[in-house]
């Protein structure tokens, strides 16, 4: 339990220089701290991990198995547009270190995966960045990674992404003043999307949802501003399986507070052990008194 607090006192601390800074992206940690080469290409999972879940574990690892090489580097992104005011119902402070220790059941979910690793030697797993950003918008979080001096430039980035937020992602509304897709040229000439299908919630199903990369290579958005090729940069990759019971950071903070056997199957270790311990999802959550 101090560990636990002490983590999120640190996350505490770094948060408030981050928000009184100039910054609109900051690596606040590195899972594991060893030095670690310049990355090749660099996976973006951006969520608010209210907690991280099974379902975040997932996503991350299914994309670096597909191709776990060196020069791999998974980057946990949190947006903090209000890093000066508390967030409900986990502070950033706790939910910066529920990803942390995320990070490690993830490189602990791939070296067990991964049978050239042993028990000594998790060298070839690749490294985690835990950051943050000031940045609300898809597009202008991609230019903040870009522009920072953390990075070698030009890396590709990979954002890892639900049918959800590709949607949201091709909404011109979110494109002012001219409210066209033009401004995702940048993102698209050098940046992918790897986007998990969730067919059977309110987005369609499967063949609905993959007709509408099929669309855009069709020319059917030209007349928005899309362009045709931008369909190459978009994987379509399967989610969970029909049988398998939804997953979600809503379902696993309704677990914490009233069926707490359940986070096992929702959340993965390192976090459950934070979510007991520290509860941060309780009215009296050590959490918000910080």
């Amino acid at each position: 339990m101090a560990s636990f607090r002490a983590l999120r006192s640190q996350y505490a601390s770094l948060l408030k220089q981050f928000a009184a800074s100039t910054k609109e992206f900051e690596v606040l940690a590195t899972v594991p701290t060893d030095h670690a080469p310049p990355p090749k290409i660099l996976y973006v999972l951006d969520s608010s991990f209210n907690p991280p879940t099974r379902a975040h574990l997932r996503i991350a690892s299914s994309a670096l198995l597909e191709k776990l090489e060196p020069g791999s580097r998974l980057l946990l992104l949190l947006a903090t547009q209000n890093a000066d005011k508390p967030s409900k119902p986990a502070p950033f402070e706790d939910r910066l270190a529920m990803m942390e220790l995320f990070a490690h059941d993830v490189r602990s979910h791939l070296a067990a995966r991964d049978p050239s690793v042993s028990a000594s030697s998790m060298e070839h797993i690749p490294t985690i960045d835990i950051a943050v950003t000031k940045k609300p918008y898809f597009i202008d979080k991609a230019a903040a990674i870009e522009a920072s001096d953390h990075y070698p430039s030009p890396l590709e980035q990979v954002h890892l992404t639900g049918y959800d937020t590709l949607i949201r992602i091709f909404n011109p509304k979110y494109y002012p003043p001219e409210h066209t897709l033009q401004p995702l040229s940048a993102l698209f000439s050098q940046h992918r999307l790897r986007v998990t299908l969730r067919p059977g919630d309110d987005w369609g199903n499967r063949e609905e949802q993959e007709s509408f990369v099929d669309s855009l290579a069709r020319g059917d958005r030209d007349s928005e501003g899309a362009q045709r090729e931008w369909a190459q940069k978009i994987q379509l990759i399967e989610g969970r399986k029909p049988d398998d019971p939804p997953v979600s950071s809503t379902r696993a903070r309704e677990a914490a507070q009233s069926a707490p056997q359940d986070l096992e199957w929702l959340i993965p270790d390192h976090v459950r052990q934070f979510v007991i311990s520290e509860t941060p999802y309780s009215t009296e959550s050590p959490g918000t008194k910080i």
